[in-house]
């Protein structure tokens, strides 16, 4: 099998193997191996590859062998390629822009020609955004994988669209007259355009355009401001009844929207029955064909009016009666928002994740259907070749894994080597090996947390990511109510340091809430680490405090406006780091457990 026949997604229905065979094994390292060459023969001759001191004993290598050899090629790869943080291509990616940019000078950088567009992290970790060029890969790449498409006959898609661009870099050609526009987005935003083949150039000669199959139309993908884009997306998914998908990125952003529509329901409804776009900021470039899609319907806004607002169970198929199926992400930071989504859409819709990716690597994998589609992952080859670190080894190296070297049950760190052109880039996410799938054996995985984003106090105690959502949503659950967000943060308000939950909830408090401390306390004690510390004087019980409603929507406005983050996507840290966010949110508490 090629590099160019790897399908973009396969609906398993098979459960996953505990091990390999030897021939399983053979037929994974060969599919391996062939999608590794398609991205590092063609990549190796970047300026980067070229020139990067970390590459340096890899080129010495291969200068001493036959460079057209595949077998030493990949062997050379594996023993001489380290592994990469952001740091090596930093300097690499700056060129994009400086001013002025020339084509020569950023031409072959990563992979071979130019990209179509630079995309950003999301930071959620409070550091600063990374940029990444994106090159356009083979149009058959580009397609959507079937669980997230949809043929306008079987209904509409309600998903939030951001096309928004921060920069627009511009990059002079050689004939020193004309130029090239290099748009820099998030990652969802520059693979929709790649999609559909849209440059920024004629965004505004597409504003009366509304796709088929997608409950809003095109313009309200270009507004910018955050209360308005969510705003204007609910007004039109409401308004449309035949609504069979719901897609978000992330379970948590649906909430979001979810508070939008509860806190404005009357001026919803309202405009929707008298065909009405309201007074919102930053719409003026998009009010005028917007209008022109949205007629006076009383006889809907009388429907929606006799269902209210979001509070009821199953609300969501009572607005939208043919509702099927939603999609996004549950695990990670979106797991608190899961009592809620369930509550909303009722026992009849089916849930299942969107897919597992990263700025790094559009599609790392998909969801494996035969395990649970909401956590299980089928890591899949198209974007990126994935390697592992084993987080519990203790060798100074951290050996590279390959994914046939991997343990059922094992955690491991991804390295990914890319289409785009990084070489053994540490991702900083931890996943853990469910099984190998029957048919090819790649791995399926679920997502655990990120190596890097645990909270390690002043007595040396560390918890991860996965530990300390687990906790504060279990807790939830029995003693403290629905829980709409949540971050951590170091509590210094006594000695020692501790965890210091800051919690937004819906609705009214459990009578018994005040228990939620000693059972989170207990919950994490399974913690080594945090046991040992504990007992030693050196850590001490986590606290929670409760914040005003709406703070974590205004956490994401205000994130939102300071970054490129796509305002579809953007996410609340378990771990809250920064310095500035962590005294804003600070002044929202209103009482603590």
């Amino acid at each position: 099998m090629s590099q160019s026949n790897l399908a973009p997604y396969d609906n398993n229905v098979t459960d996953p193997l505990h091990s390999l065979s030897p021939e399983l094994s053979q037929r994974l390292k060969d599919l391996l191996d062939r999608a590794l060459l398609g991205f590092i023969r063609p990549n190796s001759m970047s300026q980067f590859a070229q020139h990067a001191p970390e590459l340096a004993n890899f080129r010495e290598a291969m200068a001493q062998g036959n460079p057209d050899d595949d077998v030493e090629f990949l062997r050379r790869f594996r023993e001489f390629i380290p592994t990469t943080d952001y740091e090596p291509y930093r300097s690499y990616i700056a060129k994009f822009f400086a001013t002025p940019c020339k084509k020569s000078d950023v031409e072959n950088l990563l992979a071979p020609g130019l990209p179509y567009c630079l995309v950003v992290s999301s930071a959620t970790s409070g550091k600063a955004s990374k940029a990444f060029p994106v090159y356009r890969p083979a149009p058959h790449l580009l397609r959507p994988p079937p669980h997230l498409s949809l043929r306008h006959s079987e209904g509409n898609t309600f998903s939030l669209s951001s096309l928004s661009v921060g920069q627009a870099l511009k990059m002079d050609l050689e004939d020193g007259q004309t130029s090239k526009i290099l748009p820099v987005c998030p990652i969802t935003a520059g693979f929709l355009r790649m999609e559909m083949d849209w440059d920024v150039e004629h965004d505004m000669d597409r504003l009366d355009l509304w796709v088929p199959g997608k409950a809003d139309p095109y313009a309200i993908s270009l507004v910018k401001d955050y209360r308005s884009f969510f705003i204007l997306n609910a007004l039109f998914a409401l308004s449309v009844r035949r609504v069979t998908t719901i897609r978000f990125v992330y379970a948590s952003v649906f909430v979001n929207l979810l508070q939008y529509i509860e806190d404005e329901w009357t001026l919803l409804i309202d405009c929707i029955a008298k065909g009405n776009i309201p007074e919102m900021d930053k719409i003026d470039h998009v009010r005028e064909p917007l209008e022109k899609h949205f007629t006076p319907n009383p006889i809907r806004a009388a429907e929606l009016r006799e269902i209210g607002p979001p509070v009821i169970q199953g609300w969501a198929v009572r607005v939208w009666p043919d509702l099927k199926n939603f999609i996004g992400i549950t695990g990670g930071p979106a797991a608190a928002s899961v009592p809620k989504v369930t509550h909303i859409l009722g026992p009849s819709v089916t849930m299942q994740a969107f897919s597992y990716g990263s700025s790094e690597c559009y599609h790392i994998a998909f969801p494996y259907f035969n395990g649970n589609p909401n956590t299980d992952f089928k890591i899949t080859p198209i974007h990126g070749v994935t390697e592992y670190l084993d987080v519990r080894c203790k060798e100074p190296s951290e050996r590279v894994l390959s994914a046939w070297e991997l343990e059922t049950g094992g955690h491991y760190e991804v390295v990914l080597t890319t289409r785009n052109g990084l070489w053994r880039y540490r991702l900083g996410d931890v996943v853990a090996i469910k099984g190998f799938a029957p048919d090819d054996g790649l791995p399926v995985i679920n997502y655990l947390h990120r190596r890097d984003a645990s909270l390690g106090l002043a007595c040396g105690s560390t918890c991860t990511e996965s530990q300390l959502t687990n906790a504060i949503v279990s807790a939830s659950e029995r003693w403290i109510g629905q829980i709409i967000g949540f971050t951590v943060v170091a509590d210094d308000r006594d000695t020692p340091v501790t965890y210091g939950y800051l919690v937004e909830i819906e609705g009214e408090i459990g009578k018994d809430a005040k228990m939620a401390t000693q059972y989170i306390f207990e919950e994490l004690m399974a913690n080594n680490d945090y046991h040992m510390a504990f007992w030693q004087g050196r850590g001490r019980k986590p606290t929670i405090r409760l914040v005003e409603k709406g703070t974590f929507t205004e956490y994401r406005s205000q994130k939102c406006n300071k970054t490129n983050v796509s305002m579809s996507q953007v996410k609340v840290p378990t771990v809250l780091s920064d310095p500035s966010f962590r005294e804003w949110i600070l002044q929202k508490v209103i009482m603590e457990l």
